[in-house]
């Protein structure tokens, strides 16, 4: 029999039903805010997965189409591989969660999120955030839950908490935030440059918010929730230990992990665990065999607790750095011939290197979206990060969560700071490739976009940097270290990483992955204190020396794009029928040409003169023809009683036998051509749009002469001196 639980949530009602559908599944809610309805289910295997180190967690958000009325498109007409925002959002249910489940706990989970039906005002999104969160509450999976989540949107100035679709459109702040009942778990932002206080005011807001939503979890529990299933616990026997320490001591660990150079560590530790390995050989068979599926995990868990020590006890990073020491940076732009921009942006070992490449609208990105808002883009920022970045071997494939993840960061980091259509016409594609990896690659590429959009010669309003913060926490809430600038050892070992983007005037993304249950308010202040002094000085001691603002010019090999308005009246003009009239200028002139609903047209091409020339013909083509205008016309039909001559393209006029010449004409064909080219003036247009034109109107009357008197080759003489 199914339960039914409600609440009040920033003015909507928040609904769970709890034993209405997938009853065979561990725990599963169907859960509506407004009109969005979604089933979040979570189910788990019945053994621990042999041979893991890791906790398999799968996170899936499944948008369904039929959930605002649409078919999918396509030959199949079914869902596909899951869209950016559907990975997205699985990453932002996965984060808060997944350091909420024991340590050790292997057993595989699975959460799944189908979206039902969407009412706009109220994001699936965030539902399905907190359905994760009920039905792994709910289960016999073990959990230190629950969850609460919510959006918060910044308004005219003041925060809204789940902003609708109106408000989210006009919100400088787009801002989720995940907690539990003590502390902040997850932050997600994208901002138009929100200054720091304004930032830390929205976050604990939305914190504020979430212990609500997490009593009402709890009251969910209380009343339907399974007990806890026991599980195999995955520890590290302590003779484990004893052996290693054998083979290692504490202070040749250290020695082992102090470098800044990843291969040089990675050569060590791989050492080691050979050393290690060797030492086993020599003991009794059956203490080799109780030891031996530990070699690895007792290595890590050895080496993550001398890296540990190292910073929190005696203060030393594995790199020698201060705690809020940046690594040693460089920035570089125009490395690639070429290309529309590039820039390069190394912190360390990592580097970066970015490539902007600049189209027209129309190569904008269509998003098969939920979101009425959101339908398409033209800022694409896409992320690659091939293994031999990481001194790794193996076969390229399309990108995974994790890289559209970095990639979307990015992207929201530089979106509040791009031009508008109006003012930039452009589509703009960016793609940072990873050419060497230890640590804030994603900041990294966030930099090194920066640099090449501005050596495209995009408008951009300001340089925007990016920086991590990491964590190291003891054993009470206020114990814990703040790392500036975390390598890739220190964000393995330790407890956050805490990404901030943003410009001299505020900030534009956060993303904030962490390891522990939950960051307290003095921790979260601390590491936007950090991140804004690192950004500051990456702004302005390695960026702005290198390039300070985007270049005047656009390169000789980026497409130039004019524009200009016709009335929407006259788009089928333009176009013609099937197309003829413009593709026949797009043919003449080997311009791209695209025209928007509203009857703007954006013509590109790299030939700025034939950029003009096409714009000139449009121009033309949708002006009013008017009486007494005189065109240069090509004749394209002969008829006994005259000729048809082409105006503009698509636009046909008839130049009657009696208009020719004042010469007497017999036959048209003794006069003109097809293909002739003349000049001919207006003079009349009928009710049906008809129009009629003169050449003899602009020749000048023969002298002593009647209109009928004269030969056909004084009068064939004059046509060729009009069409030479």
């Amino acid at each position: 029999m199914s339960q039914i639980f409600e609440m009040e949530l920033a003015g909507r009602k928040l609904r769970a039903e709890v034993g209405k559908v997938a009853e065979q599944a561990s725990g599963a809610v169907w859960l509506s805010y407004g009109d969005t309805t979604i089933i979040s289910t979570a189910t788990h295997s019945e053994k621990p997965r042999e041979g893991i180190d890791f906790f398999p967690l799968s996170v899936d958000y499944e948008e369904k189409m039929y959930s605002v009325g649409k078919i999918p498109g396509g030959f199949l007409k079914r869902e596909g591989r899951p869209s950016e925002n559907a990975v997205l959002t699985a990453r932002c249910i996965d984060r808060p969660m997944r350091p909420l489940f024991p340590k050790d706990y292997r057993n595989d989970v699975t959460l799944v999120n189908t979206v039902l039906s969407v009412d706009q005002d109220c994001q699936p999104e965030i539902l399905a955030m907190l359905g994760s969160s009920i039905a792994v509450s709910i289960s016999d999976i073990p959990f230190y839950g629950p969850v609460g989540a919510v959006s918060v949107g910044l308004v005219d100035g003041e925060f809204v908490i789940n902003p609708t679709s109106a408000q989210r459109k006009v919100s400088d702040l787009d801002l989720t935030v995940a907690s539990t009942a003590e502390k902040v778990c997850m932050i997600e932002a994208g901002a138009n440059e929100v200054p720091e206080d304004k930032m830390l005011e929205a976050i604990f807001l939305g914190h504020e918010v979430n212990q609500k939503i997490v009593s009402f979890i709890n009251e969910i529990v209380a009343a339907c929730g399974k007990p806890k299933h026991a599980y195999e616990e995955q520890i590290v026997p302590e003779e484990v230990f004893e052996a290693l320490k054998k083979v290692c001591q504490p202070e040749e660990m250290e020695k082992a992990v102090f470098t800044d150079d990843k291969m040089v560590r990675d050569e060590r530790i791989s050492k080691i665990t050979a050393d290690f390995e060797a030492y086993l050989d020599t003991l009794p068979e059956e203490d080799k065999e109780r030891m031996l599926p530990y070699v690895g995990e007792g290595v890590y868990q050895y080496q993550k607790k001398t890296v540990r020590k190292m910073i929190k006890v005696d203060g030393k990073r594995p790199d020698g750095r201060a705690m809020d020491e940046i690594r040693p940076l460089s920035a570089e732009v125009d490395l690639v011939p070429r290309v529309h921009g590039s820039g390069l942006f190394k912190r360390g070992q990592t580097q970066v290197l970015n490539i902007v490449t600049l189209g027209a609208l129309s190569d904008r990105q269509i998003l098969d979206s939920l979101d009425e808002n959101v339908d398409s883009k033209r800022y694409i920022h896409q992320y690659n990060m091939p293994s031999y970045s990481v001194g790794e071997t193996k076969p390229s494939r399309s990108p995974g969560r994790r890289e559209i993840g970095h990639g979307a960061l990015a992207e929201r980091a530089l979106v509040p700071v791009l031009p508008s259509e109006e003012d930039f016409p452009y589509a703009i594609r960016s793609v940072s490739e990873v050419l060497s990896s230890n640590g804030s690659t994603s900041q990294g590429s966030i930099c090194a976009s920066s640099l090449a959009l501005m050596a495209a010669g995009v408008p951009i309003k300001s340089a925007v940097a990016g920086i991590s913060c990491g964590l190291v926490t003891g054993e009470t809430e206020d114990d814990f270290v703040l790392l500036t600038d975390i390598q890739g050892l220190e964000d393995f070992f330790g407890d956050m990483d805490f990404k901030v983007a943003g410009t001299h005037k505020g900030i534009t993304a956060i993303q904030m992955d962490i390891k522990v249950k939950g960051l307290t308010p003095a921790i979260i202040r601390g590491a936007i204190a950090r991140t804004k002094e690192a950004r500051t000085y990456i702004l302005d001691e390695v960026m702005a020396p290198v390039i300070s603002a985007p270049r005047e010019h656009l390169s000789e090999y980026a497409p130039k794009i004019y524009n200009t308005k016709i009335s929407v009246s006259k788009i089928g003009e333009v176009v013609g029928p099937k197309g003829k009239t413009i593709n026949k200028i797009i043919a003449e002139t080997g311009v791209q040409i695209d025209i928007e609903e509203d009857g703007s047209v954006y013509v590109l091409g790299t030939d700025e003169a034939m950029c003009l020339k096409a714009i000139r013909t449009i121009e033309t083509i949708a002006k009013e023809i008017e009486i007494d205008e005189v065109y240069n016309a090509t004749v394209v039909r002969l008829a006994k009683f005259g000729a048809f001559v082409e105006l503009l393209p698509g636009k046909d006029a008839l130049l009657h036998l009696s208009e020719i010449s004042y010469e007497y004409v017999k036959e048209v064909e003794d006069v003109l051509h097809i293909g002739d080219e003349i000049m001919v003036k207006v003079i009349g247009i009928d009710d049906q749009g008809k129009v009629k034109v003169s050449r003899k109107a602009l020749l000048p009357p023969p002298e002593g002469r009647s209109e009928r008197s004269g030969d056909r080759n004084s009068d064939r003489r004059g046509d060729r001196r009009d069409r030479h």
